[in-house]
């Protein structure tokens, strides 16, 4: 008889700094932009995570989007307007081995294939400089989203992003770097109709657009950083998701994770449907987009009418929820992450990305204890969901000794 000794294996806590936009004042952070990045580790040192992941954005002064317009405003702690070189970079690193915290990416979440090509370009160009950067600071992937070109098709989509994109993920292979997606659809992201303005939104897409980066030899630069809030958004549970890449042989594809919940609001649904709200939002006025920027934000009724974010461990569920996808098992979540994808656990982030409304407080003080709370929730939850896989699946396995029960079920409906 085998005996296999039980050995779980942990993923790694993090945050992303976009959870206090302005942990540093500008008046400081401006003529000193690694302030923020600085002030920002020894922030997550409190919070006992063991990495951030590194916010980045166009600057508010060039960015083409404004904050009033966005569901959620992004932070540009790491500030690129200035070269990011050597000398910066090794302050940085004077930083995170300080205070004992790695960076386990950077994330730059805009959208790359505007229809405008002077805007594109603006943004590819930032991206470059964060490629650079990531590669200074030894880190070896890029979070973000794809985008969408308004003026096309999904399906001519496809060829804009082999034409214009792949291009961005040869420069990431350069450097040594994976580009991983985050699959929010941005629904809001416009004032037009399309709920889906990010076209790697699911695993259909996820597959298509692997074949083109395949076929380009950038394959293994395409990756998807996995967040449960979109799934369940679109009605999607995580156990049924990741059994459809590992069914279709693409469970390789996530290579990390937003910890970041939704809760369905049955009324909202019930009003609107999983599309949400498509009239009389407030972003169109007499017909046209509105003038006033903040109006913009009222696109984002295609989701808010519909959910609101969680951030993770603030939420009680009535059960029939999960059963229902109509909130996150996080539990679940993480065993299934364990059982179905090809992950590397030990060096697998998990990221808590803190976007519920009622608490996205802009006050150190009053944020810390909120943002140490879900950390420590999701840290206990991955070691619980650690600790039942080893159990189970190698553990008793081993022995033979059967486990218990049914558990959830990909595919039930």
């Amino acid at each position: 008889m085998q005996i296999k000794q039980f050995e779980p294996k942990f993923m790694k806590i993090g945050v992303l700094t976009a959870a206090i936009q302005e942990l540093t004042p500008r008046e400081v952070r401006d003529p000193d932009p690694d302030r923020a990045i600085e002030e920002w580790i020894e922030f997550a040192a409190e919070l006992q995570v063991d990495n951030i992941q590194l916010s980045a954005a166009l600057h508010p002064s060039e960015a083409d989007v404004p904050a009033e317009a966005m569901l959620d405003p992004v932070a540009n702690t790491l500030d690129l307007r200035q070269p990011f070189n050597k000398d910066r970079a090794a302050r940085v690193l004077k930083s995170l081995e300080a205070h004992k915290i790695g960076i386990s990416d950077i994330g730059y979440f805009d959208d790359m294939l505007h229809h405008d090509p002077t805007i594109r370009k603006k943004k590819h160009d930032f991206m470059m400089k964060v490629f650079d950067a990531a590669a200074l600071l030894g880190v070896d992937a890029v979070c973000g989203f794809v985008g969408r070109n308004q003026k096309l098709s999904m399906d001519q989509n496809l060829l804009d992003f082999a034409e214009s994109f792949v291009p961005l993920l040869k420069e990431a292979k350069a450097r040594g770097l994976s580009y991983r997606v985050e699959q929010c659809p941005m629904p809001g992201w416009t004032t037009g109709d399309n709920f889906h303005n990010n076209i790697a939104y699911a695993p259909g897409t996820w597959i298509a657009l692997h074949r083109i980066c395949e076929r380009q030899g950038v394959g293994d630069q395409f990756r998807i950083h996995y967040d449960p809030s979109h799934a369940i958004l679109m009605g999607q549970d995580t156990r049924s998701l990741f059994q459809y890449l590992k069914d279709t042989g693409y469970n390789f594809l996530i290579g990390g994770f937003h910890v970041k919940g939704q809760v369905i609001d049955s009324k909202g649904v019930s009003g609107w449907g999983y599309g949400g709200q498509t009239v009389e939002r407030g972003d169109w006025i007499n017909g046209k987009p509105s003038d006033n920027p903040a109006d913009h934000a009222n696109a984002w009724l295609k989701q808010t009418v519909l959910a609101e974010h969680e951030l993770p461990g603030t939420a009680r569920h009535d059960p029939l929820a999960y059963l229902q996808n109509r909130t996150v098992d996080w539990l679940d979540h993480q065993l299934a992450a364990r059982e179905l994808l090809d992950l590397d656990v030990a060096n697998t982030h998990l990221v808590v990305e803190h976007e519920y409304p009622p608490a996205r407080i802009q006050d150190k003080e009053r944020l810390r204890p909120i943002l140490q709370g879900s950390c420590a929730f999701t840290r206990k939850i991955d070691e619980a969901a650690a600790c039942m896989y080893a159990l189970q699946q190698e553990v008793l396995a081993a022995q033979g000794i059967p486990i218990q029960g049914v558990g959830r079920r990909a595919y039930r409906s």
